[in-house]
């Protein structure tokens, strides 16, 4: 069974830096796009952050130049660094893979159980 697990959520000051790294587990044979999304308490899911297996990236206007999305293909793995950081940043990331192939199936998305984040002003 494929499965997504988040690590590295925490309090930091504003200005501050984290960095969430998700790994996936299972007889993967292969992941198209990885990524980030952040539900914020009261607000809908958005899009952090994707990267593609050969590596294009995409990230949210709010986030552009303060974080940085990278992937281990080998690993099965996406980081996310988060610098700079903002209250508003605050939330639940979760991180997501799409179009996983394992050894006897097609998962179009499977999901992290999400970590929060939480920044203090």
């Amino acid at each position: 069974q494929v499965q997504l697990v988040e690590s590295g959520g925490g309090l930091v000051q504003a200005g501050g830096s984290l960095r969430l790294s998700c790994a996936a587990s299972g007889s993967i044979r292969r992941i198209n796009d990885m990524g980030w999304y952040r539900q914020a308490a009261g607000k809908q899911r958005e899009l952090v952050a994707v990267i593609s297996s050969d590596g294009r990236t995409n990230y949210a206007d709010s986030v552009k130049g303060r974080f940085s999305i990278s992937r281990d293909n080998a690993k099965n793995t996406v980081s996310l660094q988060l610098n700079s950081l903002k209250p508003e940043d605050t939330a639940v990331y979760y991180c997501y893979g799409e179009g996983v192939v394992d050894d006897s199936f097609f998962f179009p998305t499977i999901w992290g159980q999400g970590t929060q984040v939480t920044v203090s002003s």
